[in-house]
């Protein structure tokens, strides 16, 4: 016990990851004939954790080119889908302390699967599908050996113009006669 050491540092204590599909039904102003395009755009999130899971709030638009009065006109139709995600939270570790970070990555952002007109034909309805990952990052203990003898070895300090000029004499096949003036000529 007496060469192990517990370091406090911050690191990933849990994880968890969500992936929703989610039908949203929209009503046109007009009556749609047909759908000629739909997109997601815009997505915002803020995240906090509650207990063993983390709430995500967030928010998104879906656009939707359609045509209606018999395919004479056509109009984009925007609404802003509010949702509230909980990802349920496993842990490697438990926190040392009580101050913990969430962080939220995005793996998927909302993205349209289907767009369709409803039965009735006067709605749309919009599968969407997104994917979020959740990491709490919180102070936790890392067990550590110490080594009580250094295994670096020594390195020497030589002045850089002495070394240079050691090498110099040696590397250019000067004779034994000149590094021995040079060294005897020295002040040191």
């Amino acid at each position: 016990m007496k060469n192990l050491r517990q370091i406090v540092t911050k690191a990933i204590v849990a994880k968890g990851k969500e992936r929703t599909d989610s039908k949203e039904i929209l009503c046109p102003p007009n009556k749609p004939t047909s759908i000629l395009g739909c997109w997601v755009i815009n997505h915002t999130h803020q995240a906090k954790k509650a207990g063993k899971y983390v709430e995500v709030s967030g928010k998104f638009d879906i656009n939707v080119w359609y045509s209606h009065n018999n395919h004479s006109k056509t109009s984009v139709f925007t609404e802003t889908i509010p949702y509230k995600d909980r990802i349920r939270l496993h842990y490697r570790d438990e926190p040392t302390s009580r101050v913990e970070e969430v962080i939220v990555d995005v793996i998927q952002h909302p993205n349209c699967t289907e767009a369709i007109i409803s039965e009735c034909g006067e709605k749309f309805v919009i599968c969407v599908e997104r994917e979020l990952v959740a990491e709490v990052v919180g102070e936790t203990k890392v067990c550590v050996t110490v080594h009580p003898h250094t295994f670096e070895e020594e390195w020497p300090n030589r002045d850089e113009s002495s070394s240079s000029s050691h090498r110099h004499g040696h590397g250019h096949g000067h004779g034994e006669q000149e590094h021995k003036k040079g060294k005897d000529s020295s002040p040191f």
